[in-house]
């Protein structure tokens, strides 16, 4: 696997390939677990570069880093605590850092900004979200944790729960599961917030079995994996369209009722008012576990931008 750039899962369309990544990611969470991770990168310099915050992807990928026994530098808000507010381009402020890092993890609130980024840089590239784009990273760590979870990749039902239109991670992971056979996918959402057209035909044109609604409940007893996402603010124009849809999707107890038995509940995090705090104690919410195997999934990818699968550690 020789990997350049990370700017879409669409560069993982193969199912060989995501599970040689998982493979990997299995193998780096024993070592972790038995504090004997390969220090692989000593010597390389991760640049976290985040246009938009961040909480578990910039963490992780830094713990990510420091574990492989690699060195980060970082900066939060870049827009405003870097040359950015000065008026520079992005394309200049990566053609500077490529100078000083061995990988740069970027995140803007641009679509297509990682592509830019990628176009001029020396080193190699991570999209960790691009606008409304993409979140190729976070799609892997969810194909991953639903392998983990109900242990298939095949053979399962899905839904796809509240901003679809602006949800990057959705994006991203409406590709992965392309790879999956027999697989439905239910797309539930507000009107105002329906997937992209490019995305569905994306859907159909590889044989996905799709649906759209705006009704949370009739789904509930028929789906193995329940994947929420919050309605994000940050991307209205219209704060009178953010009120009327915010709160349109919100899973509590009594929703837990009628959720498959077998189900798992996941989400990418953060979580506003979609998912109620007394669902975190039900043994079908899996979303802390997701966010914690964005860790494992990250080392993966980190190792193979710079060692080309050499000297991964074995799955115990």
């Amino acid at each position: 696997m020789d990997l350049k750039h990370i700017l879409s899962t669409q560069q993982f369309l193969n199912r060989k390939t995501l599970q040689d990544i998982f493979k990997i990611a299995d193998g780096f969470e024993k070592a972790d677990q038995k504090d004997k991770v390969p220090k692989l990168l000593q010597n390389k310099i991760l640049s976290c570069v985040f246009y938009e915050p961040s909480t578990r992807t910039r963490f992780s990928f830094e713990s990510a880093m420091l574990k492989l026994g690699g060195q980060v530098i970082s900066t939060e808000s870049a827009g405003h605590f870097s040359s950015a507010i000065k008026g520079e381009t992005l394309e200049d402020s990566i053609r500077i850092i490529s100078g000083y890092s061995d990988a740069i993890v970027l995140r803007h609130p641009e679509a297509d900004a990682a592509k830019r980024a990628a176009k001029v840089s020396s080193v190699p590239i991570v999209n960790a979200g691009d606008g409304t784009g993409e979140h190729p990273t976070q799609a892997l760590l969810d194909f991953y944790t639903i392998q983990k979870e109900i242990g298939r990749i095949d053979d399962f039902k899905i839904g796809l729960v509240g901003d679809l239109l602006y949800g990057r991670t959705i994006h991203s992971l409406i590709y992965l599961i392309s790879l999956a056979t027999n697989v439905e996918v239910f797309l539930v959402s507000p009107k105002e917030l329906r997937l992209p057209e490019k995305y569905k035909s994306f859907l159909k044109t590889r044989g996905i079995k799709f649906s759209e609604s705006s009704n949370l409940e009739n789904i509930l007893p028929k789906v193995d994996v329940l994947y929420m996402t919050r309605v994000q603010k940050e991307r209205f124009s219209s704060q009178r369209l953010y009120e009327r849809v915010k709160n349109s999707f919100v899973l509590n107890k009594k929703s837990l009722n009628k959720l498959n038995k077998h189900g798992v509940i996941m989400h990418p995090l953060p979580r506003v008012n979609e998912i109620s705090k007394e669902v975190d104690s039900d043994n079908r919410a899996v979303y802390f576990r997701q966010a914690r195997n964005g860790l494992y999934i990250r080392m993966a990818l980190l190792n193979l931008l710079f060692t080309k699968s050499k000297n991964l550690p074995s799955k115990q």
